[in-house]
Parts: structure tokens; sequence; C-alpha cells
């Protein structure tokens, strides 16, 4: 019998593991397709290689701007496949290597529970029983009717990350992170972006200020711009693609769906372990629990659909196994961030959670940062949320604010006061020093 059965190998299955291991708990983890889940293989990796690979693009053009010199950068869009793929490749084997290591067995499988206590592995038709289990199975991408992908002309997050030829228009319906990072690199490489989005704004879950500044950076780089736009349905003709919207039809040669990811919580069992979904998500206690012995964690829960809360999440639940840990999990500060440029971060607290509330709002510009200024990319801010004095809320947008994010992190879980910023010397020339200014405003 197991101690510990994670159905997930993803940033929470695999934290969970590992750290199983380190408690000496027989644990086995079950994964249906690749080690590392949708963020190693076809999401939050892969992206940032290529952003990265691209980034010299984006300084040319600002250097080139404030008239330092001139320039040019070809990227060999085939080698950069190459290099994701050895890259996932190499750590999908590390991962492997650090699991065995710590006495992890690893089911290439798909679990499907058949009673609180047991839990049969679909393709080779084995019953594994178990104390606790895990179920840490991630999202997908949400697909609605007339939307479809079909893996030519109309892709999702996952296929796009395939393309080697880079189309002239480009239409991507979503201005949440995938969309706005997927986005600027095809824009840096030449592609026309039309950006479609159902509400008023870009990264509409940011604060209206943060979207403001993002909005004004896309308009600079001449993207189409579409809000209050929904789309009715995409059609194909000719091997364009026509996306529908109420008043006009935008023509592309690809579209990327990037609406939003559903929870892959169908054909696991959960009938047979007396847990209900509410629109796919499994409820959980503070302390994780969907039931007595059963936990779910990351993306699958709902409660905060990134890989380092998942991550965070898995360790948690393991020491809480182990009796390490007897607190509950929430509430939790979770920081998140939005990459390329401008780059978006936020922790804590932000403006649409205090309406109705007292509040103080410190902010500072980027434009005098040394660091940002040096980049030619002084555009943005970064903004501070006080409440009775204490720092509640932390957010930034600009050149490389995600830099700033563990420091925010920490700051805002501490409840920082004035007094408390002033016993630190903040480096310079860092983007940090703007931290502590916009703290001490």
């Amino acid at each position: 019998m197991y101690d510990v059965v994670i159905i997930g190998a993803g940033p929470g299955g695999y934290q969970a593991a590992l750290e199983a291991g380190k408690q000496d708990l027989k644990t086995a983890l079950i994964e249906e397709k690749k080690l590392g889940g949708t963020c190693l293989n076809v999401g939050c990796i892969p992206t940032k290689l290529f952003l990265g690979a691209t980034e010299p693009i984006e300084e040319i053009k600002s250097l080139t701007r404030i008239r330092l010199g001139k320039g040019h950068f070809d990227l060999s869009v085939s080698a950069l496949l190459k290099r994701k793929k050895n890259l996932i490749s190499a750590t999908q084997k590390a991962i492997a290597q650090t699991l065995k290591k710590f006495n992890i067995d690893i089911f290439q499988d798909k679990g499907i529970f058949e009673n609180k206590t047991t839990l049969k592995l679909q393709k080779q038709n084995i019953s594994l029983s178990f104390k606790n289990a895990i179920i840490a199975t991630g999202t997908s991408e949400r697909v609605i009717p007339g939307l479809e992908f079909d893996g030519n002309l109309i892709l999702s997050s996952s296929q796009i990350l395939e393309l080697e030829d880079i189309p002239p228009t480009l239409a991507i319906i979503g201005s949440g992170p995938i969309g706005l990072e997927l986005g600027q690199y095809f824009s840096r490489l030449g592609s026309k972006i039309m950006l479609i989005e159902a509400l008023d704004r870009p990264a509409p879950l940011e604060d209206p200020d943060i979207s403001k500044e993002i909005f004004k950076h896309l308009k600079k780089e001449k993207w189409e711009l579409y809000f209050k736009s929904k789309v009715k349905k995409i059609t194909i003709k000719d091997k364009r693609v026509f996306i529908h919207l109420e008043n006009e039809i935008i023509e592309a040669d690809k579209c990327l769906v990037a609406i939003g990811r559903l929870p892959n919580t169908k054909n696991i069992g959960l009938e047979k372990i007396d847990i209900a979904t509410n629109k796919g998500f499994i409820p959980v206690d503070n302390y994780l629990k969907a039931s007595k012995n059963i936990f779910a964690i990351g993306d699958v829960n709902g409660k905060a659909m990134l890989a380092h809360a998942a991550a965070d999440q898995g360790e948690y639940v393991i020491r809480l196994i182990a009796n390490k840990e007897n607190s509950p999990y929430f509430p939790k500060t979770i920081p998140s961030c939005i990459y390329g440029f401008p780059e978006v971060i936020s922790v804590g607290k932000k403006e649409l959670d205090l309406k109705g509330q007292e509040y103080n709002i410190t902010k500072v510009p980027l434009i005098s940062n040394p660091i940002a200024q040096a980049h030619g990319l002084g555009n943005g801010f970064i903004k501070v949320i006080w409440q009775k004095k204490q720092v509640v809320g932390i957010s930034a947008v600009g050149f490389r604010v995600s830099h700033l994010i563990t420091l925010a992190t920490i700051i805002v879980n501490q409840k920082w006061t004035k007094a408390q910023v002033r016993e630190h010397i903040f480096a310079h020339p860092t983007l940090d020093e703007s931290l502590k200014e916009a703290l001490l405003q």
C-alpha cells in the first residue's frame, strides 16, 4: 500500500512527489502524458524560451528609437523549435532521475479511482492501494462551440508553439497572459497582430491603470485592438480565417484561441469517491482536502491557476500528510506575472478588490530608473497599496519588473510599514530602488 498516490506530474504533482520522497513516504506518481505537465511541455517554459529568444529584437528597436544605433536580429525559428524540444526532453529526464533518486514509483498511465483507497491504472490494468491521494491533473484549453481548433489555421496555445512559418497576420482571441505573451513573440517576428477581447481592456484581471499601460504599448506596436468584441464564430475559406464579430469580420492567416482553460476532472472516477465538481473544478477546504484522505492541488481546485501555486500546494499537502504541518493553507499570498514587454507583476490586494474600503496608493514611474533607462525602456510604474499604514498589495508594469516579484511578495506577506522599509538598504542602480521609492513616497 502506498502512503500517497499522486495523479498528474505537472509542477504540483512533481513537487508533491519530491517532498514525499524527502519525507520517506512510499509514493506513486501517475502521469497519463508527459512528465512536467502543461507548464514544461506546452506552457510557461516554452513561451518564456520564445520570449527570451526574441528579446534582442525588442531591445534593438528601443535603442534605435533613442538614436543610439541601428541593427537587425534574424532568429532561426527552426533552431528555436529544436532547442525547445531538447530543453523539454532534458528537463523531463532530470525530473525522472530526481524522482527515482527518492524512490518514487512513476507510472505513465491514466489513473482512475475505484474507491476511496484504490486507484486503477487503465493501460496496465492494475490497482494501487493508498492511504492518501492527491489529484493534480491540471487543465486543458477551453473549447467553445464555433471556435474549435483545427490544428492548422485555428490554433490552441499548445498547437501554435509548433509553428515554424510565421504568419503574416495573426488574430488572437483573448488578452490574458497567454494571448499577450504569444502575441508579443509573433509580433517581434513580423506578424501583424489583431487582438480580440470580450471585455473592455487588455489583461482585464489586472487593475485598470495596468491595463492602460499595456494598451499604450500595444497601440505603439501597431496591434489592431478590438475590445468589447464577442466572437460569434470562426469560418475558413481559401485557407484564410474569418473571425465573425457582432458588427464586423476580421480576416487573418492564423487564429490563436486563448480564452481560458478547463480542469481535467472528467473520467477519473470522482463519482466513485463521492466528489462533486463545481464547473469542473474540485472544491477543497482550507487544508486543500476534497474528502478525508483525498486532496486536490493546483489548477484543478481553481484557487490559483499558476504553476508556482500548484508547487507550493503540493509541498504543503505532503507536510500535512507527514504530520509536519497542521495549519490551514489559506489565506495565502500568491504572486503572479505576465512576461514579455511590458512585464506585469501583482501580489496581494488590487484596487479591484477594495471597492468600498479605505486604502491609500503610492506610485512611482519607471522613467527615472537607471536600469530601465539603460535599455531605453522607461515606460511603466510601480504601485503600492496601503491599508492601516501597512502594505497590502504591490503591482508593477514595465521593463523586467518580474525581477521584483519575490521581494514584493515578502513585503506584502509581512505587511511592511514604512519603518520596516527603512531598515533595509536597496542596492543602486537596480529596479529595486524604484520599489523602495514607491514604498517611501
